[in-house]
């Protein structure tokens, strides 16, 4: 039977056991229809996809056997999978220090920019930047701003991650992970991650045009960041905007209303 058949096979059993109602057990439905007997192996990149089948269908346990073989297999997608599952808590018992195992092992593989996996490990840096900020209360793992400062770097430098950049704008502004405060260097990895529509780089950066005299232009950066802003980050970016606006003259709010929706219009900064 070719691999293509077996694939097919599987995910028609895992999807129609569901269907059924049918718990289908984990073990057997995998190893035989997929991952085959110990001295057969099978494509890692099959299995990584038949684990995403599953997971759509809602067969996340079943999809956490498939990533888990695709992974041992070095696919690095299904190790990213599984990176995110266990720090959301998604089909899986919460477990940040499972998550950031993961991560460390995407991290560590020479990826080229540019290549197809590149954005694993971008994004594995910057969760590994997050989790060495804070540290994993009860693991190895401890605060350590120098060791989240390297990993935003590598992100913001080699893979241009707009998330990344935005962190290290941050940094620099605020003199954090052993780093020299500068503005102008802030600015400059600001603007970067601006470039690419992160919000929160745009408003901050707008701030520093506000504070530097440019009333207008910062607040209108601002004003059009917080409109383009996700929820969870409209909260910190509309205090930014709201004290701005306060200080800020009858002209300048008018001028700076109008230039923010020209912004939003025309896809501007």
């Amino acid at each position: 039977m070719s691999l293509g058949t077996v694939v097919r096979a599987g995910i028609v059993c895992t999807v129609a056991a569901g269907a059924l109602g049918v718990a289908a057990p984990r073990a057997h439905a995998l190893d035989q229809s997929v991952i085959g007997s110990p001295d057969e192996k099978r494509s890692p990149w099959a299995v990584f996809r038949l684990g995403f089948t599953a997971y759509q269908s809602g067969h996340k346990e079943q999809a956490v056997e498939a990533y888990r073989y695709a992974a041992d297999n070095g696919q690095l997608g299904a190790r990213w999978k599984l990176a995110r599952m266990y720090a959301e808590g998604d089909g899986v018992t919460k477990n940040d220090y499972e998550a950031f195992k993961f991560f460390q092992a995407i991290a560590a593989q020479d990826v080229e920019p540019g290549s197809p996996d590149e954005s694993y490990v971008s994004d594995a840096l910057v969760a590994l930047a997050g989790y060495a900020r804070t540290g994993i209360p009860g693991t190895p793992v401890h605060a350590n701003a120098s060791a989240a400062q390297e990993y935003y770097m590598r992100a913001a430098a080699n893979y241009r991650n707009p998330k990344a950049q935005f962190e290290i704008g941050k940094m620099f502004l605020n003199g954090e992970g052993g780093m020299k405060s500068s503005i102008q260097q802030a600015g400059r990895w600001l603007q970067l991650a601006a470039e690419k529509g992160h919000a929160g780089a745009q408003a901050t950066l707008g701030n520093l045009l506000f504070q530097s005299g440019k009333a207008v232009k910062g607040l209108a950066m601002m004003t059009a960041a917080l409109e383009r802003a996700q929820p969870t980050d409209k909260q910190w970016i509309r205090g930014m905007q709201e004290e701005a606006f306060a200080i800020a003259g009858e002209a300048d709010r008018r001028t700076a209303i109008a230039l923010a929706q020209d912004m939003l219009a025309n896809g501007a900064n």
